[in-house]
This record gives structure tokens, sequence and C-alpha cells, in this order.
């Protein structure tokens, strides 16, 4: 068992109507608000009439647009509202790009410099805005933790932002909101959904408790998301769903356990930060290929464990051959659910991949602590097999 800490501030407020608990959350938070999305589905749902309903005894600002992969050049305008408006608080409506970016305006409002600087290193981050999230998609689990990626399209980067003081204060969720999510994004938010549990999984050291959290995890998606594609108004499902995406980001699944590198995630944010793809359609495609590339003598034991309990496969086979199974298993399950095996799919060339796999080891996590320690050579291999 490994030491841990695990700080969790945020209120989660679950289950149908719970919207019009809004104005009761921020009451005596101040009385300027900056109302945060994306594109027109808010519009269109009523749901953002619902926020500004709440919000009637505020001076309430909007700031729409905040794009898949949220881009710096967006977020800076936010940035530049919130200085000139006096905002005393942000609610953020959307999915995991709408709070991602939200926290980026929230550190970079009161920091004096470039917020893009806050990217390339977090101790610059000091006093935050406070924000709330509304959450309208199951993917990323940014309405239950401290960090956020954001794109710059004129470097080419993808970079992971993080502090303590980066949890939402509050995130309502009502799965209702997420009945007219199309069948891509709830599939690509369910592959994110397993991806962060398999980084947290798939490590050196693990310990009883959180490995059973992580496979009733894994289990969960594998089972709802089918059902949330085909019967997109199917409440259970979608609720399981929201449910797995808040718990699978928080740190709860990493307690005790040996840390990770997030190999996968490292690789997928280079991918779409050149393309501007689906990063749960790049985790569905890098995944098995990183399994089958980690896949050794030493580390089958632990993809056998997965295979057994996960998918029921046979715990008297042989380990190496149960493993195989099990990463054949997630790749048809990825494909079951209308995600792309290749990235060629998606019409990725591999005309970045030298520069990428420079970035990954640049920018992200240090790699030899990964379940099968990375290099470049690694990182190419996967990409190249993935394409």
């Amino acid at each position: 068992m490994q030491d841990f800490d695990l700080y969790l501030p945020t209120h989660i407020v679950f289950g149908k109507g719970r919207v019009n608990e809004l104005g009761k959350l921020v009451a005596g938070k101040g009385e300027r608000v900056l109302i945060t999305y994306g594109g027109g589905s808010v519009v269109k749902s009523g749901l953002l009439d619902a926020v500004k309903a709440q919000l009637s005894d505020f001076t309430v600002f909007e700031f729409g647009g905040i794009e898949p992969n949220p881009k710096i050049g967006t977020l800076k305008k936010a940035i530049e509202l919130c200085r000139r408006e006096k905002i005393d608080f942000i609610v953020a409506v959307g999915g995991g790009s709408v709070i991602d970016g939200t926290k980026c305006i929230s550190a970079g409002t009161f920091y004096e410099g470039d917020a893009w600087d806050l990217m390339y290193d977090s101790s610059k981050i000091g006093r935050t805005l406070p924000f709330y999230a509304v959450l309208t998609l199951a993917a990323t689990g940014s309405e239950y933790d401290n960090s956020g990626v954001i794109s710059n399209p004129d470097t080419d980067e993808k970079l992971f932002l993080a502090a303590p003081n980066l949890f939402p204060a509050a995130s309502i969720m009502d799965p209702t909101y997420t009945f007219t999510v199309p069948a891509w994004h709830t599939a690509a938010g369910a592959a994110d959904i397993m991806s962060h549990t398999f980084e947290q999984y798939f490590v050196k050291e693990g310990n009883e408790l959180t490995d059973g959290m992580c496979e009733a995890m894994l289990r969960t998606v594998i089972k709802y998301a089918p059902e949330a594609i085909r019967h997109p108004d199917d409440y259970e499902a979608r609720a399981q769903l929201m449910m797995a995406s808040s718990f699978g980001c928080c740190g709860i699944l990493s307690i005790g356990r040996s840390g990770s590198a997030w190999p996968c995630h490292g690789i997928e944010h280079e991918i779409s930060a050149y393309t501007d793809i689906t990063h749960g359609a790049g985790l569905a495609i890098i995944t098995p290929h990183w399994m089958r590339w980690s896949l050794t003598p030493e580390t089958a034991p632990r993809f056998a464990q997965y295979g057994v309990r996960v998918w029921g496969l046979d715990p008297a086979g042989d380990p190496m051959e149960t493993a195989k199974k099990a990463i054949d298993l997630t790749a048809d399950f990825f494909r079951s659910i209308g995600l792309p095996a290749k990235l060629s799919d998606l019409q990725v060339t591999d005309e970045h991949f030298e520069a990428m796999a420079d970035h990954v080891l640049k920018h992200w996590f240090p790699l030899e602590g990964a379940f099968r320690p990375l290099d470049k050579e690694g990182i190419l291999a996967i990409l190249r097999a993935s394409l």
C-alpha cells in the first residue's frame, strides 16, 4: 500500500431538476457572475435559460463559444471580460471542455502575465476566481477535479493546467441534460472514462480496494454505454455514466497505488493538438495499441487480472493468452460503440509523429514511470501501430 493524499472539496449535486438549486448554492458569493458555455446545445435544450433564471438576483454576463479542445486565444478574451467587468464568480454550463476552459479563465483572471504561462508552470497560479459547473456530458471528470487541458494552435501544443484551488465550488449533475448528447460524443465520453480508469489501474503496484473500484468502473461503462447509445433517454444508463465520469478522474481510483505517467493521455493530447480530433476517439484508438506495446511477461498478470475481473475470462488460463484476449476485447468494445480503430480513419497521418513524440517527452509526466517505461521509440511505435 502506497502513501497518499486525497483532497476533494467540490460539492456534488446529483439528480433530476437539481439545477433549480443553483441560486441557493451561489447565494452570498458576490453580485456579478459570468456564464461560460460552448455551442448552441445549452440554448436549444433550455438549460441556459434555466441557469439564468436561477441567477436573476445577480448581474449576469455571458461568454459562449468555448471550443472542444478549448483554445487559449478564446479563453484570453473571457479573462479580459472578467477583469473588465469585475466578475465575482463563474458558472460553467457544458461538458469537460467548457469546464476546463473555465479553470483557465479562473486561474488567468488574477495572473498579471500571459495566461499560457500557467500551462508551463502551475506554481504561478495564485488567486483564482470561484466557479461552479452545470454538467452536460459524461466524459472528462472535470466537474470533480482540479485540472484541465488547454490547446494553443499557434504552437501546436495541448498542455495540462492544475492547481489545488481549481476545483469547482459545486457541480450540478442532472443526467437528463445528457439525453440529447449524440451517439458519437456519448461513445467518445465512455472511452475517456475508461481511459482515465486504465491509466490508474495499469500501474506497478495496486491494492485490492482500488483494483476493485477500477474494475467496477470499467464494468459499469461497458454495460451502460451501449444502452445510452441505443436508448438516449434511458435515465439509469445516463446516470451511471455521469457518476462514473465524476469518480474516474478525481483521484479516488489512484489512492494507495503506484503513480501513473498517464501515457495514453500524453500521446493523445499531442494528436489532438495537431489535428483537433475528438479526445475520447483518439484514446479509443491509442489505448489498445499502448496495451499491446506494454504487454510483457512482467505486465501480463495485471492485464490478465483485468480480463478475468472485467471481461469474465477464465482465471485458470495462461496469463499471457488471457491478457491478449482482454486487449482484443477492449478494442472490439470501442468499435462496437461506433469509435474508429485507426488514426487514418480520422484523416490523421504520420506527418507530425516525430514532433508529437518530442512534445510528449518535453511536456508530459516522466514516462519512465509508466507501466512499461516509455521512450521516444516506444511512443513512435504506438503511434505507427495506431495509424
